[in-house]
């Protein structure tokens, strides 16, 4: 059996889990996101900083960032192996998606958790 270095996953089931996992941590960010929108008369500034403020929205919103840069990490590699058939383009690509990744999770990160 032929391991690749460079999937999320060990194999190709462990990443259509990883992509099922991820799409119901994005689905049920939106649907509270949703329902947040649904129960608020009026959506003001002051109200997304409360909603924001609070622990749980911070933890879920990085974990639902966390499930968005798996879910395109994994999206982008099954891109790049499919149609870029040169190894070195396809190598230097899926680095450039990794450091965009990297750089999106650091950037998030702080954006959530800032004051």
């Amino acid at each position: 059996m032929v391991n690749n270095a460079t999937a999320l996953g060990r194999n190709g089931l462990h990443d259509w889990l990883l992509l099922r996992t991820t799409a119901i941590i994005i689905t049920f960010y939106i649907v509270y996101i949703l329902v947040m929108l649904a129960i608020t008369e009026k959506i003001t500034y002051n109200t997304w900083q409360a909603l924001f403020q609070l622990p749980f929205t911070k933890v879920f919103t990085c974990l639902t960032l966390l499930s968005i840069l798996v879910h395109g990490w994994i999206g982008m590699w099954q891109v790049l192996t499919d149609y870029i058939k040169t190894l070195a383009m396809r190598m230097f690509l899926q680095l450039a998606v990794v450091i965009i990744l990297f750089a999106y999770a650091i950037y998030g990160t702080i954006i959530v958790w800032s004051a």
